[in-house]
């Protein structure tokens, strides 16, 4: 992916950057309600999430200020071939200088498959980023029922924040609507992490500084999984072609 980017004009235009722009593009899905989320909130964070962030007291956490939101942020992981897909990327900023928050939404949706099965059957890429990734997060066994994308989606948070040289990374989970199983697999992950919990449903990984590393979740509002965006311009006329 390019290092260019462009402002957006309206949520539709968040719609080409999926990974399957007409599957992922459905109303009360996460990808069009994060969209409508973050576009209502402008030029700010959501408020659901500068609120988490200023409850901690953490320096690095308070008071941050967007500078830019970038959906479906690429990180290149060492191993296998494909990127690790951030639903958006935020750039934030305090008096105690930059913060890198890696958000991950959900609606009524898992954290996808077991650390178990990247193990089975793993080509000599997928060990190798496996592992890549238990070196970086620090943590010599992660138990095969963690959920792997907690891992690349963190791992990317923390990548990013040190290309940018920040003073924290951030992976925090925005839930609209998504079930306390959900939940147990997060707090599972972050035990795996021995991330303390610092306020309420936010944590820090005490063994990172330079950047330093939080976990956190936080519960969308719901009144955005009920927002309609339109397509955007090439799959409308797509569709329509289609209908011909």
């Amino acid at each position: 992916m390019k290092r260019i980017f462009v402002p957006t004009s309206t949520g539709a235009d968040w719609q080409p950057l999926l990974a399957k722009p007409v599957t992922h593009w459905k109303p009360g899905a996460s990808a069009m309600t994060a969209a409508a989320a973050w576009e209502a909130a402008g030029d700010a964070l959501p408020p659901e999430i500068a609120r988490i962030l200023d409850s901690s007291r953490e320096p690095f956490l308070v008071g941050q200020k967007l500078l830019l939101a970038i959906p479906e942020w690429q990180v290149a992981l060492r191993g296998g071939t494909t990127n690790s897909s951030t639903d958006v990327l935020a750039i934030c900023r305090n008096d105690f200088g930059l913060c890198i928050l890696g958000v991950e939404a959900k609606v009524l949706e898992d954290f996808g498959p077991l650390v178990s099965s990247k193990r089975t059957d793993a080509s000599a890429g997928q060990s190798e980023r496996l592992a890549y990734l238990h070196s970086l997060l620090r943590v010599e066994r992660f138990d095969d029922a963690i959920r792997y994308q907690l891992l690349h989606r963190t791992a990317s948070a923390l990548l990013t924040a040190r290309e940018f040289h920040a003073g924290a990374a951030v992976m925090l989970v925005q839930a609209f609507d998504t079930p306390d199983a959900q939940r147990a697999d997060f707090e599972a992950f972050r035990v795996a992490l021995r991330a303390r919990e610092i306020a309420p449903l936010t944590y820090k990984v005490d063994s990172f500084s330079g950047p330093c590393l939080y976990l956190a979740w936080c519960d969308g509002n719901v009144d955005f999984r009920e927002v309609v965006l339109p397509s955007a311009p090439q799959f409308t006329s797509e569709k329509s072609s289609s209908m011909l």
